[in-house]
């Protein structure tokens, strides 16, 4: 238990933002799996809007310090890899 009152204070702004960051990472993550699953049937429409708001996601929990900017850019880099990888997986397989 905190001895001071600005000690009090300060735990009660920290449990806020731990779980307004855990909210926005839950986010990120839900975001990125749909993109990934949908890239599991290859790149269609409904996969580059997925993709898209992922990265829309990311750069959101990264302006907000949620994220750290490098952690953001490489998430964003993962996903653009399995994009690339999934639009050649099809003119391999001819």
């Amino acid at each position: 238990m905190p001895h001071t009152s600005s000690a009090a204070k300060r735990a009660r702004q920290y449990e806020k933002r731990r779980e307004r960051n855990q909210f926005v990472k839950r986010g990120v993550k839900i975001q990125t799996r749909k993109a990934n699953e949908a890239l599991e049937g290859g790149v269609t429409d409904a996969a580059q809007t997925e993709i898209k708001l992922a990265f829309k996601k990311i750069d959101k929990a990264a302006a907000r310090g949620v994220l750290h900017k490098n952690t953001a850019a490489r998430r964003k880099s993962k996903l653009a890899r399995a994009a690339n990888a999934a639009k050649a997986k099809p003119a391999e397989a001819k």
